[in-house]
């Protein structure tokens, strides 16, 4: 039987989210398996999958902060706001100098009003944005507010047959729900010229980086989870009970214990038991796990 825990993917280009769940359900041998925040097909990178009662972790982790390396390229816009999409506008982009795009970017560091991009997973009336978008309707998001916690510059280089366009390579960490893609295109906008994604690699999940995610192949020869227990204590503050508080937990009932927020619960031997979060002047339950 398999045991609850997490799956770190390290996924690959040209595959879905949905088409890693369904090779990680044949590995781990159920179907009980979902993932925490989705990439695009041509994205690669972390992916954290959640098997059997892990799965009602992922709710919570999807909260956390996420890293990414990008590359943008300034001087053509798409329909998608990345390399999948239909060319819409091209400019020159060879007169930016690395001064400019830089401070360019810098606006687009903190907290931000950002549109996402129209085809996003995003429901409007009950259907996905990008649904909208194929069947030839006109989408028009709000924007929402997100937060950009850092954005390094990497290179600026000239791209393009003759050097018209230019590629920045960034490095950033972002809050839940930022759009890579939309920061592409925003920051051509800016400029004047257009811009649009042609890589993305998500390097983190919260604590979970490209250090423990896994390929597709590694996993077909060790399809193992990572326990529930040791995933809880990385993204969580951990609170060890005694056998009395543990029996309570189990049971869900509140504690009188102060929590500096949401804190994983375990028991003596070390078993993962529950999230728990400061509320009317005790702890309480937000998950139970057993």
């Amino acid at each position: 039987m398999t045991r609850p825990g997490l799956v770190v993917v390290d996924k690959p280009a040209g595959i879905t989210s949905h088409g890693v769940v369904a090779r990680v359900r044949r590995l781990v041998g159920t179907r009980k398996v979902g993932h925490a925040g989705t990439l695009d097909p041509m994205a690669t990178g972390v992916l954290v999958l959640g098997v059997d009662r892990a799965t009602r972790l992922l709710g919570h982790l999807m909260l956390t902060e996420k890293g990414y390396d990008a590359t943008i390229r300034l001087g053509m816009a798409t329909t998608t706001d990345d390399a999948e999409g239909e060319v819409t506008a091209t400019a020159l982009a060879s007169h930016l100098d690395e001064a400019t795009v830089r401070a360019a970017l810098a606006e687009f560091v903190g907290d931000i009003e950002q549109v996402p991009t129209a085809v996003s997973a995003i429901k409007v009336d009950g259907k996905r944005a990008y649904q909208r978008v194929r069947d030839g309707e006109e989408v028009a998001l709000a924007a929402r507010p997100v937060t950009v916690h850092s954005l390094d510059v990497l290179d600026v280089r000239a791209a393009g047959e003759q050097g018209q366009h230019l590629d920045v390579d960034v490095s950033l960490r972002c809050s839940s729900g930022t759009y890579v893609r939309a920061i592409a295109r925003d920051l051509g906008a800016a400029l004047g010229v257009g811009g649009h994604l042609t890589a993305l690699r998500r390097t983190a999940v919260g604590p979970y980086g490209l250090d423990v995610a896994r390929t597709l192949e590694e996993l077909e020869e060790d399809p193992s989870v990572l326990p529930l227990a040791v995933a809880a204590r990385a993204a969580f503050p951990a609170l060890d009970l005694d056998a009395a508080d543990a029996g309570h937990v189990r049971v869900g009932r509140a504690l009188e214990v102060a929590l500096g927020g949401l804190t994983g619960l375990f028991d003596p031997d070390g078993e993962f038991l529950a999230l728990y979060e400061p509320r009317e002047g005790l702890a309480r339950p937000v998950a139970v796990f057993v």
